[in-house]
């Protein structure tokens, strides 16, 4: 029984021992999405500053497929010791929802680092549906039901229930048409093929500055800086209303909450940075941090939400 108990300690000793050390070997950041997206770019961005701060490489690998689950689904059976953290977003809250048989629980196999930021998105028209504020966007829907299409990056994205809250919210009734190919988006509501979208707001901000398409309210709590003319859709028809998209860092549960809380602080440090602010700001993207328990927190209501909404409207992984 001694050796047993001296063993316990030792054991809890050295895992203490290990966890103020850490790191001692390179991290890796899965990334649920391809290079040259919005994620992988927050990814990297925050892989390179956590390479200076912590003394150890931080690697983004980029595993794409099944609406992010695949690299959830890595990070989740990876060893819980703070090698292996995932970057994910809104979509990770929407899964549950989508998917019926996920390989892992959301909320029972994921511990809360920390959310970094939160992106709005843009109501995009076409200059040729006539509709000049969001107002008038809203009366035409109410007017012509059923004739306006807005597209979205596929079922079930942020894009299509951001959409779908819209026209729940506004109690209108638009017609949603999801892509596979985001620049077939562009194509079409620049040409008219399709009428609307709620995108985030680097996805056309250069359709929107060329006069091209036309931005008629941001999503967020506030006007934003990179469009400050635009309206919100509480102040321009929904009272109220937000939506964005968050932007976060998850470990395996059971993940020592010293490692986590030691990346948390050093996530948070780099949001505060001047660089990663302006970086942000051009692209649309807004510091928001959120930690540990609280972020666990956050993410069991998104899930809820967002679970619901997606029933709403049907949408079911194919």
């Amino acid at each position: 029984m001694a050796r047993y108990l001296v063993s316990l300690l030792a054991a809890a000793a050295f895992g203490a021992f290990a966890q103020e050390r850490y790191p001692v070997k390179p991290v890796q950041m899965v990334v649920p999405l391809s290079p040259g997206t919005t994620v992988d770019i927050i990814a990297r961005l925050y892989a390179d500053r956590l390479t200076q701060r912590l003394g150890q490489a931080v690697i983004v690998q980029n595993r794409p497929g099944a609406g992010g689950t695949i690299a959830a689904q890595s990070v989740a059976a990876s060893a819980a010791d703070g090698y292996t953290i995932l970057m994910a977003n809104t979509q990770h809250s929407v899964n549950p929802a989508l998917y019926a048989n996920l390989a892992y629980d959301t909320l029972r196999d994921f511990a809360g680092v920390a959310m970094v930021a939160e992106a709005p998105a843009l109501v995009y028209v076409n200059p040729g549906l006539g509709a000049r504020t969001l107002a008038e966007f809203v009366a035409l829907a109410k007017a012509k039901p059923g004739t306006i299409n807005y597209g979205s990056a596929g079922v079930g994205t942020a894009t299509h229930l951001g959409g779908a809250y819209f026209a729940s919210q506004a109690k209108i009734d638009i017609v949603h048409v999801p892509y596979k190919v985001t620049s077939d988006l562009v194509s079409d509501i620049v040409t008219g093929r399709i009428q609307a979208t709620f995108s985030p707001i680097a996805f056309m901000l250069a359709q929107v500055r060329e006069g091209k398409l036309l931005a008629l309210a941001v999503t967020s709590r506030a006007r934003v800086p990179v469009l400050p003319e635009v309206p919100t859709v509480a102040e321009a028809a929904i009272p109220g209303y937000e939506s964005s998209t968050w932007y976060g860092f998850f470990a395996p549960a059971r993940t020592p909450r010293a490692v986590r809380e030691r990346l948390a602080h050093n996530l948070r440090e780099i949001s505060e940075e001047k660089e990663v602010k302006e970086k942000f700001a051009g692209q649309g993207i807004f510091p928001r941090s959120i930690e540990l328990e609280d972020f666990d927190a956050f993410i069991r209501e998104d899930v809820a939400k967002l679970g619901t909404l997606a029933k709403a409207v049907g949408a079911k992984a194919n």
